[in-house]
């Protein structure tokens, strides 16, 4: 009888289709990302990303146990310093922002993992991801001084506790003057999960907001990855490896399901996709008029960068995710 072939057959119930499923998605799959801001009772919301927040560090803490409580391992940590200049003090300073988190969370929530967002952007006040020529509008960082700024904010970060140092200005050569400053520290065993791949994406518009990290004049296309390349990535992610990466991130994750693809098929390192603010925003503004299904819609989501190669997701879908994941 036609068809002999009847791949509906393991579609008949919810059981079995359960059983044959080939990527899952679990709340061990997780990171959220928490933004630190000067104060104490501060919740703020985020203009546009509903239900994201500014938190002054004792609501972080307060979120971290939240977060553990419900299963996620981890977060990622990023800081609004009260005042900015042009040597991103905020981003290396013993009392910086991201080190006053860490190191609050971890004596609270010791089993959570805490992953240091090691940029230079929210804490310059031009916004850019290091130092400029003197009177340099355009935008275009200077590498090898800035690598110098990043060495020292990796290992401020790592004596504040951070367990996870997450270099993302996309300086060539971060990942090798990172981990040598580590371990010339004594913090050989703290790895990096380098962002590989950041691409100079529309999609970070929101974040800009919620980090108040947009650049004061060009824009950072010299140093962030061109959105209509590919192979680039499987470049910048090699040479990541050869310097000492443990963890590979492609940022953005939705526009760029090819890109986490390759990169895992090019790499034995676990692959860490970001769901960034962009992507996040669309989302909730549809749900929020009724337009989609934001439960089925996440979940979805989250499940095709799994199925794209993803091994780790940052999400700021993350907290709802995990409950229904659970429900």
């Amino acid at each position: 009888m036609f068809p002999i072939h009847r791949p509906r057959r393991l579609r008949n119930s919810a059981t079995l289709r359960r059983m044959v499923q080939e990527n899952v998605l679990t709340t061990n799959d997780l990171i959220y990302p928490l933004f630190a801001i000067p104060g104490e009772g501060v919740a703020k919301e985020v203009r546009s990303m509903p239900g994201v927040y500014q938190l002054s560090v004792d609501k972080i803490v307060d979120e971290a146990k939240e977060v553990y409580d419900l299963g996620i391992p981890a977060i990622i940590l990023f800081g609004i310093p009260e005042t900015k200049d042009m040597e991103a003090t905020g981003a290396w300073h013993h009392c910086g922002m991201i080190q006053q988190a860490a190191t609050a969370v971890k004596e609270a929530v010791p089993e959570l993992v805490v992953i240091a967002d090691t940029c230079l952007c929210e804490y310059t006040s031009h916004g850019h991801c290091g130092y400029l020529e003197v009177g340099d509008l355009t935008g275009r960082v200077l590498n090898d001084p800035t690598l110098e700024l990043l060495k020292k904010t990796a290992v401020s970060q790592a004596k504040a506790g951070a367990d996870v140092i997450a270099p993302s200005g996309m300086m060539d050569g971060f990942v090798q003057a990172i981990r040598a400053a580590l371990d010339e520290e004594g913090f050989e065993e703290i790895p990096i999960l380098s962002y590989a791949a950041k691409y100079a994406s529309a999609y970070y518009g929101p974040f800009r907001d919620a980090a108040e990290s947009a650049p004061q004049f060009g824009d950072r296309r010299t140093y962030q990855m061109d959105p209509a390349n590919s192979r680039e990535a499987i470049k910048e992610i090699d040479l990541d490896v050869v310097e000492g990466a443990d963890m590979l991130m492609v940022k953005p994750a939705l526009a760029y399901m090819d890109v986490i693809w390759q990169v895992k098929q090019a790499s034995n390192l676990p692959v860490a996709a970001y769901n960034v603010s962009g992507e996040y925003s669309m989302v909730k503004a549809a749900a929020l008029n009724d337009w989609i299904d934001e439960r089925r819609v996440v979940l979805e989501t989250l499940t095709s960068f799994k199925r794209a190669g993803a091994d780790l997701i940052l999400t700021y879908h993350a907290k709802d995710a995990a409950r229904w994941l659970q429900g």
